[in-house]
């Protein structure tokens, strides 16, 4: 296999003032440095336009109109792999990732280029506890459609995505292109035989007063995910006898000695 070639990617939709710093904490650590900015209207990406400007190995994307973070997602990846870059390391623009942490994933994918490599959130005294509860029904079913494949967290958007096998399944649905994309990018890719390997990842959930910006919205995107689920266990029947297979077939890793 060629020797991998990343970036890291972010997605951008009325970030505010968090874009920047989030972007400058990225750059502090890696190169290159690609910003989707899809339709925002807050002027947010007015002052990373201009710092690329200056900087070869910040790049900004422009999407005339907002079509959801799979869909900035989608538009970065057709971009990253017309570049030649083979995997891309996918972040939040509103500070709620840790920067610090992307060399050691980095080195992860670089260390397993075919596998994804899946933040698993670290969560702090700030993070409402809805959200933590929450999110373990989406991994509940995410394990479920896969058979106990390993995904360690469903929702987490900090991770590395092989890019060539996660367009190849982007360019076959219309769906992957909101909320959705991370918990279906997850589960697909594992249906495709990308094993998912799990990193721990602290979270950030700042005030507004901070500059958090949350375009989470409980109702409507809980029943988004709600109809994700059915399309997945769905598609998990159809594929089951293979599934099954498979995992049955899988080779074990070795056992650490005792």
């Amino acid at each position: 296999m060629p020797t991998p070639s990343m970036l890291v990617l972010i997605p951008s939709y009325n970030s505010g003032r968090k874009l920047l710093d989030t972007v400058r904490e990225a750059r502090a650590v890696w190169a290159p440095v690609w910003v989707v900015v899809d339709g925002s209207t807050d002027g947010s990406d007015a002052p990373v336009r201009a710092a690329a400007a200056t900087d070869p190995a910040l790049r900004v994307l422009v999407v005339a109109e907002n079509g959801g973070k799979g869909g900035a997602v989608l538009q970065g990846l057709r971009a990253a792999q017309a570049a030649g870059f083979t995997h891309a390391l996918v972040m939040d623009a509103d500070g709620q990732h840790p920067a610090d942490h992307i060399p050691a994933f980095m080195a992860a994918a670089m260390a397993a280029p075919e596998a994804m490599i899946l933040g698993v959130p670290v969560f702090g005294a700030d993070a409402p506890m809805l959200r933590v509860r929450g999110r373990r029904i989406s991994n509940w079913w995410a394990n479920l459609e896969t058979l106990g494949a390993g995904i360690g967290d469903s929702l987490f958007g900090f991770r590395i995505y092989p890019i060539e096998p996660l367009l190849r399944i982007m360019e076959r649905s219309r769906w992957m292109r909101r909320f959705d994309f991370d918990p279906e990018a997850a589960v697909r890719l594992t249906w495709a035989g990308v094993r998912p390997i799990n990193l721990p990842a602290p979270v950030r959930y700042l005030r507004a007063e901070e500059g958090g910006v949350s375009h989470f919205r409980y109702g409507r995107d809980n029943v988004l995910l709600t109809g994700m689920h059915v399309r997945l266990v769905f598609g998990m029947l159809a594929r089951l006898p293979w599934l099954i297979w498979r995992r049955l077939t899988a080779v074990s890793p070795p056992r650490t000695p005792r």
